[in-house]
């Protein structure tokens, strides 16, 4: 294990940069998985990290010590920070003080959709994206589409609130969505406040692609234009409108329903 003890250190101030910038997350193709949660999941759903960074404070937690074996076992490089330097890098408070720095993951891009599917136009909120895509995974959906504007999927942020859903799911970033839109082969679904149909009343026994927007605006009216249909979910009069994380997970999970059915 190698320990680093100065601010200064170049792998330091790399893996610092990781932690506080997305343009650097982004330019590097790699990211950070903050806390044993997604370590963990990291390890069962796809491969070893490029790094594991521990605090020191933290070696002899059990959880951690059986990371680590795994970690040394996958030839992984295993970099012990005072806990000072590890809690500058750290967004997670009182946390066990263990992270992984991995490469992001770069999915084939499919040559056609035929598979259930979630499309983002411009959402922009970590927390939502990330319950997003913890709602699909659990759906057994399979890809994720996002626009430019969307929130970068790798952010820690929204990597906390997928608890791991990352994992599970193609995610495909920067996608023109007309396009995409454009060329499916499978219905595409849209939630509108003004749709006559409810979301109880379409039939979901079949591979669909949901598409959802901002949370203020909504999705683009251009691509709502493509949508093979719009449908509503039944709610009280009083409340305006839904959260679109909560949208989306009642949508998943009633295609979930009828194909139980």
């Amino acid at each position: 294990m190698k320990s680093i003890t100065s601010r200064d250190n170049p792998l330091y101030k790399e893996i610092k940069q990781l932690a506080t910038s997305s343009q650097a997350r982004r330019k590097a193709g790699r990211t950070l998985l903050d806390g044993v949660h997604l370590c963990e999941a990291y390890f069962q759903h796809r491969s070893a990290p490029q790094y594991c960074v521990v605090a020191e404070g933290s070696l002899q937690h059990h959880e951690i010590t059986a990371i680590l074996a795994k970690s040394e076992q996958e030839g992984v490089q295993c970099i012990c920070l005072p806990d000072a330097l590890y809690n500058a890098i750290s967004q997670v408070e009182h946390g066990v003080g263990l992270m992984f720095v991995i490469a992001t993951p770069a999915p084939a891009f499919p040559v056609a959709v035929t598979a259930s599917s979630v499309v983002l136009d411009n959402l922009q909120d970590p927390g939502n994206l990330g319950s997003i895509l913890r709602s699909a995974a659990a759906a057994g959906i399979q890809n994720v589409f996002c626009s430019p504007g969307t929130a970068f999927a790798w952010a820690p942020k929204v990597m906390r609130a997928g608890m791991g859903a990352h994992f599970l799911l193609n995610i495909f970033e920067n996608i023109d969505l007309h396009v995409l839109l454009q060329t499916a082969k499978i219905p595409v679904l849209a939630t509108s406040s003004h749709a006559r149909e409810s979301i109880y009343q379409a039939d979901l026994n079949q591979p669909v692609i949901w598409l959802f927007g901002h949370e203020g605006q909504g999705v683009a009216p251009e691509l709502m234009a493509l949508a093979s249909k719009t449908v509503t979910i039944p709610q009280q009069a009083a409340i305006e409108s839904l959260n679109v994380a909560a949208s989306a997970a009642i949508c998943f999970f009633e295609q979930v329903r009828q194909q139980l059915d």
